[in-house]
């Protein structure tokens, strides 16, 4: 980690986040205390890179009630999640706090925190500010609107992922490319403004195999001038 850190100081880059898909195998909502285990250590150990890569923030899935996209996944009863999921950033607060890392709970489809005045509520029941939303645009379509939750959420905001989705299509394919798809810039970017927001935004894309399996630096270039052209939008 401090060999990757110098290699970001040599290349002039900053890097924004660092997250993880590992809690897709580790809910830590689980009725299994060992998998509870394992999703704290997946969520202490982000914390001790993070500080050592100089990282103020990390992505964090708190737990789920289901996923549809993991076959056979356990389903577990919403007030337990809800329950665990708290029991499972508190454990984990006093580290944060103390390495300066904030925990951004990440709106995901968890069929959890489902909507904004419940993820303020949840991020609140802290009383940190070592707790926050890291507020992912495209997540909302399937059931909301993005430019709603920024404005409920305010300043609870401490990261942004750009994504889009096209609504009609209603499953993970329903991703694509920024301004592809249903997400009304224009009005995300006004909330962002309104509640005055100015941290990072980072494009999270599909990886691009196989949409842009012959060359797919194209994804990059394509998701520079989108994202350009968002930030243009009011």
């Amino acid at each position: 980690m401090r060999a990757l850190r110098a290699q970001f100081a040599e290349h002039g880059l900053e890097p924004a986040g660092l997250a993880t898909g590992l809690y897709w195998g580790a809910n830590a909502a689980s009725a299994d205390p060992a998998v509870r285990a394992k999703a704290a250590h997946i969520l202490n150990t982000q914390l001790e890179k993070a500080a050592i890569l100089g990282i103020d923030t990390i992505l964090v899935v708190p737990g789920a009630v289901g996923v549809d996209f993991i076959p056979g996944g356990e389903v577990v009863p919403y007030g337990d999640a809800y329950d665990r999921a708290r029991d499972f950033i508190a454990a984990a607060l006093p580290r944060a706090e103390s390495l300066g890392v904030t925990i951004g709970i990440e709106n995901v489809w968890n069929k959890f925190l489902l909507s904004p005045r419940e993820m303020a509520g949840f991020i609140d029941g802290f009383g940190s500010a070592r707790v926050g939303s890291y507020f992912d645009v495209g997540n909302v379509l399937a059931t909301g609107y993005p430019e709603h939750w920024i404005t409920l959420l305010g300043p609870r905001i401490k990261r942004v992922h750009f994504k889009d989705y096209r609504r009609n299509v209603g499953t993970v394919d329903g991703f694509v490319d920024l301004l592809s798809g249903d997400v009304n810039w224009p009005a995300v970017v006004s909330a962002l403004r309104s509640v005055g927001y100015t941290g990072w935004c980072t494009g999270e894309m599909i990886p691009p195999v196989p949409f842009y399996k012959h060359a797919p630096h194209v994804l990059i270039e394509n998701t520079h001038r989108a994202m350009q052209a968002i930030f243009r939008l009011s």
